[in-house]
């Protein structure tokens, strides 16, 4: 590819490689071992020259560009004037901006109040927090497939032992899993799933112990699972009937990634709570909770907060990457980049036998292979990487390719990706 001028990692990356040994904990890891020097919508300059297309956005955060423009200028304007102060000790009106979008951004209507955080799995655990709060009960229902993050409590949340969980218990308790839909592998309506999951819920937890029930509309980490139409609507009315605070964890499917504001938008699904994470920032660390306003009102003055929770430089930059979704219509963009992307995907599957689905929304599309073990997305992913495109895998059997190119990326680089994305699929 003319866009690199040395191997993939090239000799100055595998110098900082080298240092980092001596640095970093072991236990960080890095899909690809190149070390970026600057970026551009799409493409990523490593140390040595090579110009990588970025198709994973840095796991579904720079939906807006790496830089939006928009969010550098907010950025150094704020920097200039302050870098934090302690929204809880003297706010500052970046924070009620964010809040105030949030409140009018995400599914429904009603009143609605936000608080702001670092980062998804904190936003996740707030939530938690909130609805055993105002429920007095203890018990939380997550998913099978399911990813909520790396704290204590959102390591209880997720399935997936290796790498989240393991030998880092014991985990929080009062945290049941319940199968969801997938209708890949499991072959039922969404209604049929929803009853199953609800029966389980019934059966093992009993809906007047159950404070929340948190669940992923797409998941993530698992492997970019869509549920089936209508297992959504029949989970939250479920939720709605017996008092249980439905909780959509959107961290990576929000702030246009799949094609709307927020992936539950698409069925006109409207949740007590949503978390909030990754795209909202433009690569800033940001999260939030927003939710009905009665229920976050409820928790007592102090209750909710931390040191950093909404600084202002991240605040500015939220603002910028909310502006610049508006005005470029990234949800438009990213329904182009699903015709674009699925098109191809599906034309690929024809030549090959080792495809079991083609999925995805938006600009949250995946390519899931046969077989149950990680060897085959291991390796297309690696054949990527050698020639400059940054793909990324997930799936709870490491089984899938994930593909999260960011939503301002231009059509002929796209493209490109996918050209060197066949030729490894088809190797």
């Amino acid at each position: 590819m003319t866009r690199l001028r040395t191997a993939i990692p090239g000799p100055k990356s595998l110098e900082l490689q080298a240092r980092r040994k001596g640095a970093v904990a072991t236990g960080v890891g890095s899909t690809l071992p190149v070390y970026i020097e600057s970026a551009d919508d799409g493409l990523l300059v490593d140390v040595d020259g090579n110009q990588l297309i970025d198709l994973g956005s840095g796991i579904a955060v720079t939906n807006a560009g790496n830089p939006a423009p928009a969010v550098a200028e907010a950025v150094h304007a704020q920097i200039d004037r302050f870098s934090h102060t302690c929204f809880m000790i003297t706010p500052y009106e970046s924070y009620l901006e964010v809040c105030e979008a949030l409140n009018e951004l995400t599914p429904g209507e009603h009143e609605k109040r936000s608080v702001l955080f670092n980062s998804g799995a904190e936003a996740v655990e707030n939530a938690v927090k909130i609805a055993r709060h105002v429920t007095g009960r203890q018990a939380v229902v997550v998913f099978d497939h399911g990813y909520h993050g790396r704290t204590n409590l959102t390591m209880a949340l997720t399935a997936k032992n290796m790498p989240y969980k393991h030998r880092f218990g014991p985990f929080a308790p009062e945290v049941y899993r319940v199968p969801g839909s997938y209708p890949l592998h499991d072959g039922l309506t969404g209604a049929e799933a929803a009853a199953r999951a609800i029966a389980a819920i019934e059966k093992q937890v009993g809906a007047d112990n159950t404070a929340a029930l948190v669940i992923e509309p797409i998941q993530g980490e698992g492997g970019f699972v869509e549920p089936a139409e209508g297992f959504l609507p029949a989970i939250a009315q479920w939720c709605r009937d017996r008092g249980v605070l439905f909780v959509a964890d959107e961290i990576q499917t929000g702030f246009c990634r799949t094609g709307s504001w927020f992936a539950l938008d698409h069925e006109g699904v409207v949740p007590d709570l949503i978390t909030t994470a990754k795209g909202i920032a433009g690569g800033l660390p940001l999260a939030a909770v927003t939710g009905r306003a009665e229920i976050m009102d409820a928790v007592h003055v102090g209750g909710l907060g931390g040191t950093y929770g909404g600084n202002p430089v991240a605040c500015a930059a939220a603002l910028g990457a909310i502006r610049t979704m508006r005005e470029r219509d990234l949800n438009a963009a990213a329904r182009r980049i699903e015709e674009t992307v699925l098109g191809r995907l599906r034309a690929i599957a024809e030549k090959t036998d080792v495809i079991a689905d083609i999925r995805g929304r938006g600009a949250m599309l995946a390519i899931e292979f046969t077989e149950r073990t990680p060897d085959i997305a291991a390796r297309v992913a690696k054949a990527c990487h050698e020639q400059g495109v940054v793909v990324l895998t997930c799936g709870t059997y490491g089984n899938v390719i994930r593909l999260l190119p960011p939503l301002v990326i231009p059509d002929d680089l796209l493209a490109e990706g996918l050209d060197v994305l066949e030729g490894a699929l088809l190797a």
